[in-house]
């Protein structure tokens, strides 16, 4: 059995820094509500985003206890958040997944006409080999918010013409990282997704539906639910498969967006791992009620103890 579990942590910075909490007591509340969170569903991998200070990384190993091996982003954001792997098994092969495949072109970030050929945040890449000795390729990822910035650092527009604008671009930059990512995993599939286990993991920005999220899963057809499925294809070799489906209903979200509530944390497998289906499980982890974030005013939950977001997680009974 393997246990894989993706989630957004929400700024996790030390205290004082930037983003990060003012009281060292609300950064120690925080830091044994993840352990504890991470401690009980006893995932082998978890997938993080929004981590800050690296630091912060070793006081939750700390909290978790036990041996956990962890591979980190070099390459941050802005606001210095970026991804990272925490595993109870050995890691093996990092890779750090950043730069626009080519012939894909930089991307126009702004009024200035500026362009982006990089992932904002960059993604983190690693192997790691069940008990079973079925090695597992693991992808995380923090694609580009929905959240609009506006020049000056303002989260509200002059103008609906400059939100339209804005939104563009920040479509435009979600889309050349999921293709970034798509591309990357093509090349660990290369065409034997029914035999290489292949995990992509992360807060993708959207729900399963939207264009950016569907241009991950490969070939269209045969997704969880569909006629399709169970009839193999030529595409089964390069598909992702999004467990979405499998989330039991009224728990298939894992945060609120001004009261709406929404998907945007997703676990992709590549054919090997839905094969049996009966085989596998997803689910969110939702103890309290998750707060509703307000988008134009992200510096408010600075001092919250607790993410904004659900941890999602998935297990495979056949590793």
């Amino acid at each position: 059995m393997f246990t894989v579990m993706t989630w957004n942590v929400e700024n996790l910075f030390r205290p004082g820094q930037p983003g990060g909490p003012t009281s060292t007591n609300v950064y120690e509340a925080k830091i044994a509500g993840l352990a504890e969170m991470i401690a009980r569903q006893a995932p082998d991998a978890v997938s993080i985003q929004e981590l800050g200070d690296p630091a912060a990384l070793d006081d939750l190993v700390t909290a978790l206890g036990g041996t956990w091996h962890r591979q980190v982003s070099a390459h941050p954001d802005s606001r210095g958040i970026r991804v990272a792997w925490l595993s109870t098994l050995p890691i093996s092969e990092p890779a750090e997944i950043t730069a626009f495949p080519a012939p894909l072109q930089p991307v126009q970030v702004d009024d200035h006409g500026a362009t982006l050929a990089t992932m904002g945040r960059g993604a983190v890449a690693v192997t790691v080999t069940t008990g079973s000795g079925i090695p597992i390729r693991l992808i995380t990822t923090h694609l580009k918010s929905k959240l609009l910035t506006f020049p000056g650092g303002r989260f509200s527009p002059r103008d609906e013409d400059e939100r339209a604008r804005f939104a563009a671009y920040a479509l435009a930059r979600r889309a050349g990282e999921a293709t970034t990512l798509r591309v990357a995993v093509s090349a660990v599939l290369a065409g034997e997704g029914d035999e290489r286990a292949v995990i992509l993991t992360g807060d993708l920005n959207d729900s399963p539906q939207a264009a950016t999220t569907q241009l991950l899963l490969g070939p269209p057809g045969s997704e969880i639910g569909t006629g399709g499925f169970d009839r193999p294809d030529r595409g089964d070799g390069m598909r992702l498969w999004n467990l979405a489906p499998l989330m039991p209903a009224g728990q298939d979200y894992s945060r609120i967006n001004q009261g709406r509530k929404e998907l945007i944390d997703h676990i992709l497998v590549s054919k090997a791992l839905v094969t049996p289906l009966s085989g596998v499980t997803a689910h969110t982890v939702i103890d309290t009620p998750l707060e509703s974030i307000d988008p134009a005013d992200p510096p408010a939950r600075r001092n919250e103890p607790a993410s904004d977001h659900a941890p999602v997680v998935a297990t495979f009974a056949h590793l």
